[in-house]
């Protein structure tokens, strides 16, 4: 047996070493993909879940992140948005309900939250949308001990706020805020009760150590997040990385094999970039463990494929997703 199948076979680890993972990162393609779909039919079954994501506050932040359109340093034509009133935003859960999403996912614009009206309106998004049966989630920067706990006393799901990289590569990526203040972010998160949602981005000119330094970090959280969203750079113009080249579908096949192994129960969530990958290439980051996307025409910025063309691909590939999963549930209960 070689040295990964004997990781493979042990239990749920926090103490991943970054050559360990570099290793496994560079496996042959075939390996790689057998190996992460052993631990996938282990620990998870052939369930899509389903999240919308929608930008409640658009542009205008006051972070330098050179892959944004929406920072204050980007020349990019997006058009601003304040934030949308709480009926508004409700009104778009309501429609992401109807298409069959069962996670509304809000996304502003800030480098922190803001107290006050925008604050108390977006914890009344929060309960609005656990209302309608649906999980909720936020991304709004970083915030403090006393947000984190009043957005848990709303019900809020999950809390998304990405590493995007590694700690090394980190500092040409963004000098506004430091990595130590991402893991401050998240340790709030995680001490209030609520999920986290972690990942990061490939293609921002980062070196396949620098993956496997960034998913070392995340591997060795204790618990692991709930959500590994993992992205590949859209490059929009008027950004600071918008000359980068497009990354090889092959790449991001193997983040998300390699993150499976990594974190076994974790929601690998197949997010931006999407849209560019092949239909083929998609079935594979299913078989792989990628077992949440981000469904309808747009994440946050960028465009996304449509919903029904995703409900269309999930039919076809024989993958359970969000409405069908209670069906499922009784016809196994009656075998």
């Amino acid at each position: 047996m070689t040295k990964s199948n004997n990781l493979l076979c042990s239990q749920i680890r926090f103490d991943w070493d970054r050559n360990e993972i570099l290793e496994i990162l560079n496996m042959p393609l075939i390996d790689l993909m057998w190996e992460s779909q052993i631990v996938h039919r282990k620990f998870n079954n052939y369930k899509v879940q389903l999240a919308s994501l929608f930008s409640v506050k658009t542009g205008g932040c006051e972070e330098n992140c050179s892959y944004c359109s929406q920072s204050i340093y980007s020349t990019s034509q997006i058009k601003s948005h304040p934030q949308f009133q709480v009926e508004e935003v409700l009104a778009r859960a309501q429609i992401a309900k109807k298409e069959g999403a069962d996670r509304f996912c809000m996304g502003w614009a800030w480098r922190e939250i803001r107290d006050g009206k925008y604050f108390n309106a977006m914890l009344r998004m929060v309960s609005g949308v656990r209302d309608l049966g649906m999980e909720a989630c936020v991304t709004a920067g970083m915030l403090t001990e006393e947000q984190a706990s009043r957005l848990a006393e709303a019900g809020l799901t999950a809390y998304n706020h990405n590493l995007d990289t590694s700690p090394e590569y980190y500092k040409n990526i963004i000098t506004t805020r430091t990595y130590q203040d991402r893991l401050d972010t998240i340790k709030r998160v995680r001490d209030a009760g609520i999920n986290v949602c972690c990942g990061g981005i490939i293609g921002l000119g980062e070196t396949n150590r620098d993956r496997a330094s960034l998913l070392e970090v995340l591997s060795n959280m204790n618990p692991h997040p709930e959500s590994v969203p993992i992205n590949s750079l859209v490059a929009i113009e008027g950004t600071g990385l918008e000359e980068n080249q497009e990354i090889d579908s092959i790449e991001m096949i193997r983040m998300i094999a390699t993150a499976r192994i990594l974190m076994p129960k974790s929601k690998i969530r197949l997010s931006a970039g999407r849209e560019k990958l092949s239909k083929e290439a998609q079935i594979l980051c299913f078989q792989c463990g990628a077992n949440s996307i981000f469904y309808g025409d747009e994440l946050l910025t960028t465009s996304n494929p449509s919903f029904q063309s995703d409900r269309k691909l999930l039919k076809e590939v024989g993958v359970l997703f969000n409405k069908d999963f209670e069906t499922y549930e009784k016809r196994l209960s009656s075998l």
